[in-house]
């Protein structure tokens, strides 16, 4: 880099703050120094090798970084600076230049530069900035320390859940993992049951070995049974060649078989044979191969009232129903949504390649309120939404889907009355338009149908039509 050594003294202990000045200029270590004492202890890092050391000391909070004293000016400091920022992402980066060019300061942030300050440097107003900068990150890094704690606490095997409704679950969990007994997760669609199924998996003896899954309902019921079962070569029309069923494939490991209420009969009957006797026969085939396999199914019907009606057998509902886990609605986990927002919004910032967005504090609560009907699935797909859609660093509550801001009350000021304000009389028409024309698709256009279902009379509704330009009157 081309410094040289300017010297550097001894400060106290007393000082909060580690700060590190990177500069080669004669005079400007002591100004700096003198006025950020005794909030910092700032040392003085003008060569090559003591910039790599004040970056590698973890105890070093913050650089004080001169654009003009690397290379040949502040173009080859940004550059620097940003390989600084790529080392270090907790340091606190401050830049300083006599630089007048009105790209640097862009520049700077772009290189990772936390603050920025232009010749002549305001001595008493960088200490200021640099001790708020640093709060200000000590701050987010106990807030991630703080997430990272809680989402310890509230893990399972992948799970992500504080509630007691999924602390039930991860005990049933570890009650049944190193078990062979069959196991049957009941719950809502969208709750997360093949989650479930890989955590009951991974947390047993059988973690090393084949898990395979099948959705019941993905295949026909003549492609399922080849599937499920296997076949041997000719055992029917394109059966050029054998190939194992899943049932095969899960030796050893398990079979998770989701969505079961929706085999048909025959099948219901081929797959409790293989129950009991624990081998399988392959279509077309004349022998029977036996089986090491445990069995995880998952439905979200009500399985008595299917047994009561005669659509599924009896005698396999017994079969699968050894220890049923039920998996809690997200409505019922009080606590949970933060966590889970949290946890999808590093994932899909980070596979966006978008720094993690901060919610306001409405946002939650909106988020909180709603009650779910398609569960986790249905919330992950709302962040994901929210991150791909929203290029600012908050998300605030007009980017929600309207189904969202219109069930939840704690919605209503912050999306009726937004900060900027509304045209309450074009809000209205805009309202009134929209059931108007709702009405009148919904009745083919006839003005007197629309009116009854509006439940307002007919010389209204032809008033408000001519009134908004909606149509001839009928």
């Amino acid at each position: 880099m081309g410094l040289s050594l300017r010297g550097a003294s001894k400060q106290s202990n007393s000082e909060r703050y580690s700060i590190a000045v990177v500069t080669v200029k004669e005079g400007l270590f002591p100004q700096i120094r003198r006025y950020l004492e005794p909030t910092f202890r700032a040392v003085l890092a003008s060569t090559e090798e003591q910039i790599r050391v004040v970056v590698q000391d973890a105890g070093t909070h913050g650089l004080v970084f001169d654009l003009d004293s690397i290379g040949q000016g502040s173009a080859d400091g940004i550059e620097v600076l940003e390989e600084i920022r790529k080392l270090r992402e907790d340091l606190v980066l401050l830049a300083i230049t006599e630089s007048t060019s009105s790209e640097i300061s862009l520049k700077a942030s772009q290189a990772g530069a936390d603050e920025f300050c232009p010749a002549p440097v305001d001595f008493a107003q960088l200490r200021d900035v640099l001790l708020g900068a640093i709060e200000k990150r000590a701050l987010q890094l106990e807030g991630r320390w703080l997430l990272c704690q809680a989402e310890s606490r509230s893990a399972f095997c992948g799970l992500i859940g504080g509630s007691e409704a999924m602390q039930k679950v991860y005990n049933a969990i570890r009650a049944v993992a190193d078990s062979d007994a069959s196991v049957l997760l009941r719950g809502e669609s969208g709750v997360g049951k093949e989650l479930i199924a890989q955590a009951i998996v991974h947390s047993g003896n059988r973690a090393e070995n084949p898990f395979v899954c099948l959705n019941c309902s993905a295949l026909p019921e003549t492609l399922m049974e080849a599937e499920l079962f296997g076949y041997e070569k000719g055992a029917f029309t394109g059966a050029d060649s054998a190939k194992p069923g899943l049932v095969e494939t899960a030796h050893g490991g398990t079979l998770f078989l989701d969505e079961i209420t929706t085999l048909g009969h025959p099948l219901q009957a081929k797959l409790l044979r293989v129950l009991q006797d624990r081998s399988v026969q392959r279509l077309g085939g004349r022998t029977s191969r036996k089986m090491d396999f445990r069995l995880i199914t998952a439905t979200n019907d009500d399985l008595e009232d299917l047994v009561r009606t005669g659509r599924f057998r009896e005698d396999l509902y017994y079969r699968i129903h050894v220890v049923p886990i039920l998996v809690p609605p997200l409505r019922d986990r009080e606590g949970d949504v933060p966590l889970l927002v949290e946890h999808f919004l590093r994932i899909y910032c980070t596979s966006n390649k978008k720094p993690v967005k901060q919610l306001q504090p409405e946002v939650m609560q909106i988020l909180e309120d709603y009650p779910w009907p398609g569960n986790v699935r249905e919330l992950e797909n709302v962040v994901q939404r929210m991150v791909v859609m929203n290029d600012g660093p908050v998300i605030a509550a007009h980017h929600l889907p309207q189904q969202l801001l219109y069930s939840s009350a704690a919605s209503q000021e912050a999306i009726l009355i937004p900060e900027e304000g509304v045209d309450f009389d074009s809000e209205i028409e805009r309202i009134q338009i929209a059931y108007l024309n709702a009405a009148l698709r919904r009745t083919g256009g006839r003005k007197s149908a629309a009116a009854h279902l509006l439940r307002i009379d007919r010389q209204r509704m032809k008033y408000l039509c001519r009134k908004l330009g909606l149509g001839e009157t009928s």
